[in-house]
């Protein structure tokens, strides 16, 4: 994969999720990476979208799957 250009396009952006004092954004966002289908990604940005770190990409069912796990750890927190 050296030297292939990665091309992405930002389909839409879900939202910030936290800034860094640099700038850069942590975002949930639906990307599609090499013209394939849009999957949602979870990443740092450069405000430009330019530049971008390491994050993670999944489909819309493993999207579904996070949702009903990050739902039922909020109803614990919310115990405390």
């Amino acid at each position: 994969m050296a030297g292939k250009e990665l091309k992405y396009e930002i389909i839409n952006q879900i939202g910030v999720i936290s800034t860094s004092s640099s700038g850069w954004n942590t975002e949930l966002n639906r990307v599609s990476w090499n013209g394939n289908e849009p999957k949602y990604d979870l990443r740092s940005w450069s405000s430009d979208h330019i530049k971008m770190g390491k994050g993670i990409t999944i489909s819309e069912e493993e999207l579904i799957v996070l949702a009903k796990l990050l739902e039922k750890e909020l109803g614990f927190l919310k115990k405390d």
